[in-house]
């Protein structure tokens, strides 16, 4: 038998079993990945599995409550929350939890969750190639086949998209609920008749509710797979008026909506605000010291930092070579077979990253959030290096069919400029590829050293709730009841994450309002990101540090028992008489309070919150917390308050520490003038009369004259018929 003769059976061989060989090479192309960097973990945290992320250890705390019977709760007992955007990951690793992946365990299971991931992804996006390749062109469609075989290692050749894969996060699980989508999609591409067609949108629709569940951001992704679908079955000719076109799009649109709409539903019921906390958090609008300009400014500057950091940095070690990558991920539309692929995954990578600019967490965690266009993009990159090397190249214009010719009988020299173009990507793509690898195991030892251990150490004390900064691994470690200051954690219905964002005294006040029973006994934070919070609550106990970090957000975590004897007791004024009695109080900065009565600043840029810890006016021996909200001056501040009936007082706490006067205006009339002169180191409470006949509520304003002030409290107070 003749080589050539060998080496047709050879190939009609690999033909006839493609489906089975391209899925042993994605799954061998995976494991080879996967054990680069997991074993260097292992290395670096000798045999203990962990993470180099703490925010993994936010989906498995929320994991492992949903496992003990408290779905979305980050831990149990403290209600509904919405801080993890990620709704149905922490489910899937809750099943592992059940299995019986406790404790470090839940990281093997991740892994396990990981690995079907990047497999499912990997396997639909070879499928997604043959399939739409072969619908456009039947006859020639196989002449691609052998394309996909370049994505395995493509995709997986990126250092920093293995980093995020691999970390315990989403991503991973997300590029493989994506690929379901890619399959249900591809069943919706080969319905023969309008009726079929349109019943299989509702199941790419269904696939797409899973992958908005998953990552909201995915929105995107679910209306390119719908208008995909619609542009597919208009040109096969399966849409044959505009009701068709809309009954289509309803059936791939509306379960991803539904999701959304459901899911704010569910976000007001339990939290009362639509936005889940991770949004507030984190999303550039949700700031409440910028105006729109400002907004635009940083979502710019956003955006300007993350295309270059993936072309700069991630894509290679030196410019210009990361360009390598878009540049190969734009050839696809020079195929008029690879060209719908290639419309389709470039929507995407766009809007995309112009979703996550929107996030100002998106330099952080090694631009984690800009991964699944890496990836999408590392599919487009390479098809285009298939298609360099390639003697199936199908241009459009007649010039490049000519050029196309001439190149496809010179097959030496494609292959030669194919391994060139891949031989030049990978000199660059190495280092970085070494020090990813690297970076991901020290920043799991680093987790390991610092997050896990202290909470460890928590878990080994007589306490009760636990108040951290950073939701995750301590917690996790601690396997106790939490507050979590940013908000991701979430505590019923009070509105942590909006309140830091305002400042902490902001959600000082939030922790006032707890039942002592609630408020935590313990915290457990880095001291430089809250300023004096525990030099007046804290009592130290003890400091866990990191050696060599490259990840956690400080050198020390720093454990201490906490004292909330400073918060208020009473509730109402010092000064309050014995004839009188509250009406009504207006909190400032506790943003519960604020909204009950209309709380209104001449925002953006006015309004920042400053707290106090001053002798008690009503008991010199404590101190007494208050926060406020900053005036300029000739700007004011309003509220609804209630009034007496027969007249009383208007009480203001103030801490000024030079003279000040405030205006005080009622439904906008003018008012009386409180001039308080400077009373440094101590509280002040200065009042005005309120006259009988007022309604039953009035607006009141407070404006300040000359010089900035501090806004602390106000009471309505009545005197009693004694």
């Amino acid at each position: 038998m003749s080589f050539s003769s060998r080496g047709d059976r050879f190939a009609r061989a690999w033909l006839e079993h493609d489906a089975l060989v391209y899925a042993g090479f994605v799954m061998v192309c995976t494991l080879f990945a996967s054990s680069a960097f997991y074993g260097y973990m292992l290395l670096q945290t000798k045999g203990a599995w962990s993470a180099p992320l703490d925010d993994v250890f936010i989906h498995f705390d929320y994991a492992r409550s949903f496992a003990r019977g408290y779905p979305f709760q980050w831990t149990e007992g403290n209600g509904y929350s919405s801080g993890n955007t990620s709704l149905s990951y922490p489910i899937v690793l809750a099943v592992g939890y059940w299995l019986g992946f406790r404790q470090l365990l839940l990281m093997v299971w991740a892994a396990v969750i990981a690995h079907l991931g990047v497999f499912v992804f990997l396997h639909q996006s070879g499928s997604l190639v043959d399939g739409v390749a072969a619908r456009i062109d039947p006859a020639g469609g196989r002449e691609h086949a052998w394309l996909k075989y370049l994505i395995p290692p493509a995709v997986l050749s990126l250092g920093a998209l293995d980093w995020t894969l691999w970390s315990g996060m989403e991503n991973a699980w997300h590029l493989g609920v994506w690929g379901l989508c890619v399959a249900a999609l591809s069943r919706q591409l080969a319905a023969d008749t309008p009726q079929l067609s349109r019943r299989r949108a509702w199941w790419t629709g269904m696939a797409g509710a899973l992958l908005v569940a998953t990552r909201p951001e995915s929105a995107v992704c679910a209306a390119a797979f719908g208008f995909f679908g619609l542009w597919h079955a208009r040109r096969d000719g399966l849409v044959r008026s505009w009701r068709d076109a809309g009954a289509m799009l309803l059936g791939a649109g509306l379960p991803p909506v539904a999701l959304l709409v459901v899911q704010a539903l569910a976000n007001k019921l339990f939290t009362g605000e639509y936005a889940a906390n991770g949004a507030i958090a984190k999303l550039v609008f949700y700031q409440p010291f910028m105006d729109g300009a400002a907004r635009w400014d940083v979502y710019v500057d956003l955006l300007q930092y993350i295309v270059p950091r993936l072309l700069h940095h991630h894509f290679a070690d030196a410019m210009p070579w990361g360009y390598l990558v878009p540049a190969l991920a734009l050839v696809p539309f020079a195929s008029p077979r690879l060209r719908p692929i290639a419309t389709f995954l470039w929507f995407q990578i766009i809007a995309w990253i112009a979703l996550i600019a929107m996030n100002m967490q998106v330099r952080w965690q090694n631009e984690r959030y800009a991964m699944p266009a890496a990836a999408w993009m590392f599919v487009l990159a390479a098809l285009g290096l298939g298609l360099l090397a390639s003697s199936a190249w199908r241009p459009a214009t007649a010039r490049l069919q000519r050029a196309a010719a001439l190149w496809s009988r010179g097959w030496a020299a494609r292959s030669l400029v194919a391994v060139g173009i891949a031989s030049l990507y990978w000199h660059h793509q190495e280092p970085q590829m070494r020090d990813q690898i690297w970076f991901f195991g020290r920043a799991s030892r680093n987790i390991f050293d610092q997050q896990l251990t202290a909470g460890y150490l928590l878990e080994h004390l007589n306490i009760k709730r636990v108040l951290v900064g950073d939701a995750g691994a301590l917690l996790y470690g601690a396997d106790r009841p939490g507050i979590d200051l940013i908000g991701l954690g979430g505590f019923h219905r009070h509105p942590f994450a909006r309140s830091t964002l305002n400042g902490v005294g902001a959600a000082l006040e939030q922790i006032e309002r707890l039942s002592p029973d609630d408020r935590p006994d313990t915290m457990a934070i880095y001291p430089s990101w809250w300023g004096d919070l525990p030099i007046h609550f804290g009592r130290y106990i003890a400091a866990v540090p990191v050696i060599g970090n490259v990840i956690c957000g400080g050198a020390e975590k720093v454990i201490y028992r906490t004292d909330w004897s400073a918060l208020d007791r009473e509730g109402g004024p010092r000064t309050l008489a014995k004839n009188e009695r509250v009406i009504d109080e207006l909190d400032e900065a506790d943003l519960i309070s604020e909204n009950e009565h209309g709380h209104d600043l001449p925002r953006p840029h006015v309004g920042f919150v400053k707290y106090r810890v001053l002798a008690d006016p009503g008991l010199a021996s404590q101190d007494l917390f208050d926060a406020g909200r900053i005036l300029p001056p000739g700007l004011a501040a309003s509220a609804e308050l209630r009034m007496p009936r027969s007249g009383g007082r208007l009480i203001v706490r103030l801490a000024p520490e030079r003279p000040m006067k405030v205006e005080v205006r009622i439904n906008g009339a003018a008012g009386e003038v409180l001039a308080v002169d400077p009373q440094p180191g101590r509280w002040f409470e200065a009042a005005i009369a309120l006259p009988p006949g007022l309604p039953p509520r009035a607006r009141v304003e407070f404006v300040a004259i000359d010089e900035e002030i501090v806004l602390y409290h106000a009471w309505t107070v009545e005197r009693r018929a004694d």
